[in-house]
């Protein structure tokens, strides 16, 4: 295992911050996965399975078990983790800017289209190989002025030639949930089915806001576009599924679930050949992916207390109650139903809802939303 440390731009005198890889097997080889967790540093269970996945893939590479490449980042933004205030932590947004840690990544495909565009020719593999160097490029060209854009372009730079790359993440309370491009989903089904998701939520690229890992998957979606656009449909391979990876809730830390996560994952990476071993029968799935567009927000329409009816993971019907708003100063109790009905994925944490607070989401088969999909 290979240890490197990333510093990154000091935006206050006498204070700089430093991000660190783990890095597995051998540079250069194929396939190339990239592992990150916690880019909301608030979102702790992806960091456990890291701490497992560490284990694990460091005995593989003293096994001599490792045929490609894994990079994992334990610990993707030191920046949110330092965050707190009034004893809470604060690790979606950064304070100094208030934008999102996972958002505002930069468009890959329009550096890449002019920098190589018009070398782009009928060999997939070398046009692959040409994007690639060309991105990299420029992110090595890049200037970052502070941490939080150093940050971004540290982290592009480690994963942006990965064949798969997992954003692991949670949510409030959650099922474990999939987020991704739909170009990737073939190569992602696998890994669904071994952490046994309970929901898979697909968007075509520009689901809002820019996330890391759409602006990954949406070089090579939206290269594509560009040619065809052109008059050139040339041959270029969806060569990067990226995925956000939501473990369950923010309260799901716990060794027996940590360990669960890392054999799944580690099972995924011996089906794409990375490691060495059989990872036995894949487990039958729990869900087939829904689009994006149909997930139906249950927002509380004045405030009160949030009394749930439903766990999370329910299937649900139209017109079912997932939970009350009581307004114990009135007696005032408005139930919130689902209008589509579809698997209760997450819900909220609080328990008091202000008016207009996002209480729960249902991912429906039917696309009922636009514009921009994803939340602040």
């Amino acid at each position: 295992m290979r240890i490197d440390h990333h510093l990154l731009p000091e935006t206050s005198l006498g204070s700089q911050r430093r991000l660190t890889s783990l890095h597995f097997g051998t540079p250069g080889a194929r396939p190339k996965v990239y592992i990150q967790a916690s880019l909301h540093a608030d979102e702790l269970p992806g960091m456990l399975v890291a701490h497992h996945l560490r284990q694990q893939l460091q005995q593989a590479e003293q096994a001599a078990a490792v045929h490609g490449e894994v990079v994992l980042v334990p610990v993707a933004n030191p920046i949110g983790l330092a965050q707190r205030v009034d004893h809470r932590p604060m690790g979606r947004f950064e304070l100094g800017s208030s934008e999102n840690f996972n958002r505002h990544y930069p468009d890959l495909a329009a550096w890449a289209w002019e920098r190589v565009g018009d070398a782009l020719d009928g060999d997939a593999q070398a046009n692959v190989a040409r994007v690639r160097a060309a991105v990299l490029q420029a992110l090595a060209d890049a200037s970052a002025c502070d941490e939080l854009q150093g940050l971004r372009r540290t982290l592009l730079r480690l994963a942006v030639d990965a064949d798969v790359v997992l954003d692991l993440h949670c949510d409030s309370e959650a099922v474990v949930h999939l987020y991704s491009e739909t170009a990737c989903w073939p190569t992602l089904e696998p890994l669904a089915a071994w952490l046994q998701a309970q929901t898979v939520l697909v968007a075509d690229y520009g689901a809002g806001g820019q996330p890391f890992d759409e602006q990954l998957s949406g070089l090579w979606s939206q290269l594509r576009a560009r040619l065809q656009q052109a008059g050139r449909p040339l041959p270029l391979p969806q060569a990067c599924a990226s995925a956000t990876v939501e473990l369950r809730g923010e309260a799901d830390v716990s060794h027996e679930l940590a360990r669960h996560d890392a054999r799944a994952i580690l099972a995924y990476l011996r089906e794409l050949g990375v490691l060495d071993g059989d990872p036995g029968p894949r487990p039958p799935p729990r869900c087939h992916p829904t689009p994006l567009a149909g997930t139906e927000m249950l927002r509380a329409p004045h405030p009160g207390v949030i009394v749930f009816s439903q766990a999370v993971g329910a299937v649900l019907q139209p017109g079912e109650v997932v939970a009350e708003i009581i307004d114990p100063l009135t007696e005032r109790s408005t139930p919130l139903r689902t209008a589509h009905g579809g698997t209760l994925y997450a819900r909220s944490r609080e328990r008091y809802a202000i008016a207009g607070l996002e209480v729960a989401k249902v991912a429906g088969r039917a696309p009922i939303r636009s514009g921009p999909l994803l939340s602040a």
